[in-house]
């Protein structure tokens, strides 16, 4: 690789970002990252010699990293954009991003994969529980089956993480059983997925019965989500056991006081709080429990109280795994756990025969 060429890059030790400033217009550079790197340790420093400004970190334990730059002007001005000279950008829910990636990151060989048949179809799902409706996208393969697949912040999901790729693409290859995957629209994402209960309710007697119609099953469903959407997706687990096979829950926010408290000004932090101490509380039903898989990043500030409710949750009889991700909070590290994570949880709950 010509390093004078890009923006940023890793070895097997360390980043370094290079920024040019032949007119030294800028006062400062500083990295914006959601890895837990140090502070102090962001501000670049600019070589007179070369007329560039230059930073070098230690390698986080991740594959690859998102940042943006924050650029302050000698003017006063600030600019927070992402890297001009690193043509490599991931799309998420804020917004894009640059992205710097390690050598021994590589994508899913999945996102290229030959993919089942199957069709999309639009559903508006009323939900007086929440005074609202539920937007729902719903794939379907044209094998018949009464497997359903729910996910929360579906549209991104698909969108950011290609789920309905990974779905269709397990299923070609014959490595999960034929399946719908519905896709939740968010909707009012702060409320409904705060533990809130009448969310938890309109799931269960909205949602799922308007999906049993449709889709013509009773089965119970396999439950995914991250962040926000993964405590929601246990909240309604907690609430309605028996409709939940599985859950699958990536970085999901258990919040509490002792590992959590940056969460504080979150408007419903206290209620997320109360909810994940009742569970830890609990002493659990194992009749009650269902398959559970967690993924986390191994530097993001989830990881804590994922692997404290990873513990609770098995003592309390679920089966559970959790996996610790070389990423951070973030659809393409989402999206990358999917295979092996949820392709064997897939499995676990519907078995590998008479598909």
């Amino acid at each position: 690789m010509d390093q004078a060429a890009v923006g940023a890059w890793c070895r097997a030790d360390a980043l370094t970002f290079r920024l040019p400033d032949p007119d030294r217009r800028l006062a400062g550079v500083r990295l914006l990252q959601e890895i837990g790197l140090p502070p102090d340790r962001l501000d670049f420093a600019f070589d007179e010699a070369e007329r560039v400004w230059l930073l070098t970190l230690p390698r986080p334990a991740a594959w690859r990293m998102e940042y943006l730059l924050e650029r302050r002007y000698t003017d006063g001005g600030v600019e927070r954009t992402c890297d001009p000279d690193n043509p490599r950008r991931v799309g998420g829910a804020f917004g894009d991003k640059s992205v710097v990636e390690c050598p021994d990151y590589a994508e899913p060989a999945w996102l290229g994969a030959p993919t089942a048949e199957g069709s999309w179809r639009e559903l508006s799902i009323r939900a007086p529980a929440v005074r609202g409706e539920i937007e729902a996208r719903v794939w379907s393969p044209s094998a018949r089956t009464d497997r359903v697949v729910l996910v929360h912040d579906g549209p991104e999901y698909h969108g950011f993480a290609a789920l309905g790729q990974f779905s269709a693409a397990m299923i070609a290859a014959g490595r999960v059983a034929p399946h719908h995957l519905v896709l939740l629209g968010p909707g009012e994402r702060d409320e409904w997925y705060s533990a809130n209960p009448k969310y938890s309710r309109a799931l269960a007697s909205d949602v799922l019965p308007r999906l049993f119609v449709e889709l013509d099953t009773r089965r119970p469903v396999v439950g995914v989500g991250t962040s926000l959407g993964g405590l929601a997706m246990l909240h309604a687990q907690r609430r309605y056991p028996l409709a939940v096979a599985g859950l699958f829950l990536q970085s999901s926010s258990f919040f509490r006081p002792e590992h959590d408290s940056q969460e504080s000004g979150f408007r419903r932090y206290r209620r997320i709080v109360r909810f994940t101490e009742k569970v830890i509380r609990s002493s659990g039903d194992p009749a009650r429990a269902t398959p559970t898989t967690l993924t986390c990043g191994l530097v993001e500030e989830n990881l804590a109280n994922n692997r404290e409710l990873a513990e609770v949750l098995a003592a309390q009889g679920y089966p559970v795994e959790l996996h610790e991700v070389p990423d951070a909070h973030n659809f393409t590290g989402w999206r990358d756990a999917l295979d092996p994570y949820l392709t064997d949880l897939l499995r676990r709950v519907w078995g590998t025969e008479g598909w």
